[in-house]
């Protein structure tokens, strides 16, 4: 008679929310750790233009930023509110205070870390970003990073992602993050 191999699964023990820049790898990476933890991804964008049936950018120029992010935080509070997830949020969702208190609360948020050479590689070529529609759309992605790093130094984790890394690399390095913090575990 031959042995088998215990059958191993990751457990989420709660929600994982992936923060960070426009480009930073966040929906690349929350699909692939979804994946590997048989759980939902959820993008928060998505869920806004999905609702709205209107694109981010159709949504800053017909209604503004402020609108968008009152949706936004509704959003992710409906999403935090259901079962463990990996939700994707927009670059700006950890900015406001109470996105941060509400997401520190319900979830393990973890800031991939990109440098400013990386996201522009990254997003350069994307019309999609209402953000970066400037006359100097690499310098706006700059200020917004320098202006942005403060909050994202308050998540709880920090994985920085690599241009040499592939998604299966930086997957794992978040895995590993999650793990040893004790938010995967291994189950037989």
């Amino acid at each position: 008679m031959g042995e088998t191999t215990p059958d191993i699964r990751a457990h989420l023990t709660r929600t994982v929310v992936l923060v960070g820049m426009m480009g930073a790898g966040k929906t690349a990476i929350g699909k692939a750790l979804s994946a590997q933890l048989a759980v939902p991804f959820e993008d928060s964008d998505a869920e806004i233009e999905a609702a709205s049936k209107l694109t981010i950018a159709e949504i800053f120029d017909r209604y503004g930023e402020p609108f968008f992010r009152d949706k936004e935080s509704q959003v992710i509070a409906r999403l935090l509110d259901g079962p463990p997830c990996v939700l994707s949020t927009g670059g700006g969702a950890w900015l406001s205070p109470e996105n941060r208190a509400y997401m520190a609360e319900r979830a393990a948020v973890v800031w991939l870390k990109a440098d400013i050479d990386l996201l522009w590689t990254r997003v350069k070529h994307k019309s999609t970003r209402p953000l970066l529609r400037t006359a100097n759309p690499r310098a706006t992605l700059a200020q917004l990073l320098e202006a942005r790093t403060p909050a994202y130094e308050q998540a709880e984790f920090t994985v920085e992602t690599r241009a040499d890394w592939s998604i299966d690399q930086t997957t794992a390095a978040v895995m590993d993050t999650l793990t040893r913090a004790g938010i995967v575990e291994t189950r037989t």
